[in-house]
């Protein structure tokens, strides 16, 4: 490997390394993941389900973090209930084809969601279309709204009861992080709902 190629993926680590740091030290964003767990949790107690949902790359999030509540984070436990909304075909590609893209992730809220579930929406800007409608809709009917974003917020900040905002502008680190911080979520809420687990 030549120095240039090195040189590239020691700065990217470097780099991925320091914006963890920086979010580690973050105290609003400690707080709102703390918050968002707590709500997790109790939503989740309560029988209520995550709906989850994100493009591109947060799509591809919204997945992994609702398979990790369904199947298993830590420890063998019982399913809980999540949903991504980024998966069904035929419902993303009807929508899409009848009332255009950016009603994908709300007409699915307003179909499957109800008061006490809870919504996660993940933008990397904070602006996606697609989400703000979606928290708008969950908003509407009763359901706690979670946001995750980069460091700006967006338009998202105007619509979520906690937001999760990562100190970057840049997506790529913002999605390292997300994915992180959705782990956390998992994990508090399992530690929470099924108690401390052997080897875990």
């Amino acid at each position: 490997m030549t120095d240039r190629p090195a040189r590239r993926i020691a700065d990217t680590l470097d780099a991925t390394r320091d914006l963890m740091d920086a979010s580690a030290r973050d105290g609003a964003l400690l707080e709102a993941v703390d918050r968002a767990a707590a709500a997790l949790t109790a939503t989740l107690r309560a029988g209520g389900k995550l709906l989850i949902a994100g493009n591109g790359g947060s799509a591809a999030d919204a997945q992994h973090i609702a398979g990790e509540i369904v199947g298993r984070f830590l420890f063998d436990r019982a399913p809980l209930a999540a949903i991504a909304l980024t998966t069904d075909t035929s419902i993303l590609t009807a929508v899409a084809n009848d009332y255009g893209f950016d009603h994908v992730y709300e007409r699915q809220v307003r179909g499957l969601g109800k008061a006490g579930d809870l919504f996660l929406g993940i933008s990397t800007s904070g602006n996606s279309a697609s989400i703000l409608r979606a928290c708008t809709a969950a908003r509407d009917m009763g359901l706690t709204v979670a946001g995750m974003t980069g460091a700006g917020g967006g338009r998202m900040a105007e619509h979520c009861d906690i937001l999760m905002r990562v100190p970057s502008e840049r997506t790529f680190m913002i999605q390292q992080v997300h994915i992180t911080l959705g782990h956390i979520l998992c994990l508090m809420a399992e530690a929470e709902i099924f108690g401390a687990a052997s080897g875990a």
